[in-house]
């Protein structure tokens, strides 16, 4: 439970998808199930997914992150490659793949619970998560890991100016202060950039638009790896 925090307290910022619980095995499991209905007789399953991940993009921009847009990345993919015309049929199997997401549980990582109710009462927590503000406010809600955190952030997109925000907006000082998560992309080096610090905790499953090399030549925050969630008790 949340308690009063220690006298050297930090604040960490702490992702949600792939950080917390699993995520995108899921949208992997349903993009697998999309390639081998479409069953594309010229493209290679590879280059189904290469298709899919530039519409994914352009998705993004149009509709966010989350369930919506990945069920239109799926129908305009099949548009994009199919010989068939989309009927109202096969458009209802295409949403049933992305809907099947939906459905499950939430799946905790080893030992998270009990690694926020550490945190939680040693430094300032607060979830920072991107995407669909009824998505993830549901699944936190689901999770039962809300009573951790002093606040929960859900935003648009993680960028640069995002972090900024936020730092102002909890007068957070930058030394001070974590990012902790699975995304290079997301979580570490935009965080980086804007001069926090970062905890960079691996997933092997991380989505493939999160995935880029993490830059260590151009921030002036420190940068942390480790193995899993609940090391972090080895190090706050």
């Amino acid at each position: 439970m949340l308690t009063a925090p220690a006298v050297n307290t930090q604040t960490l910022l702490i992702d949600a998808d792939d950080t917390l619980w699993e995520n995108n095995i899921y949208f992997e499991r349903a993009i697998a199930n999309f390639i081998s209905f479409l069953n594309h007789h010229e493209f290679t399953p590879e280059g189904v997914r290469e298709v899919l991940n530039e519409v994914e993009r352009e998705c993004i921009v149009k509709h966010g992150y989350g369930l919506h847009s990945f069920t239109h990345a799926l129908v305009d993919t099949f548009e994009r490659l199919s010989v068939e015309p989309l009927t109202p049929a096969l458009r209802q199997t295409i949403h049933g793949f992305a809907s099947i997401i939906a459905e499950h549980p939430i799946e905790m990582f080893h030992e998270v619970p009990e690694t926020l109710d550490y945190l939680s009462s040693r430094h300032r927590l607060i979830l920072m998560t991107k995407g669909s503000i009824t998505e993830q406010t549901g699944k936190v809600e689901r999770s039962g890991l809300k009573p951790y955190f002093n606040a929960i952030e859900i935003v648009a997109e993680k960028n640069v100016p995002t972090y900024r925000e936020i730092q102002q907006k909890y007068g957070l000082v930058p030394d001070e202060t974590w990012m902790v998560g699975n995304s290079p992309k997301s979580d570490i080096n935009p965080a980086l950039e804007a001069g926090l610090n970062a905890v960079y905790v691996p997933h092997e499953m991380t989505w493939i638009l999160e995935r880029c090399e993490i830059r260590t030549d151009s921030h002036r925050g420190r940068l942390l790896t480790v193995n899993r969630f609940a090391d972090l008790r080895n190090h706050f």
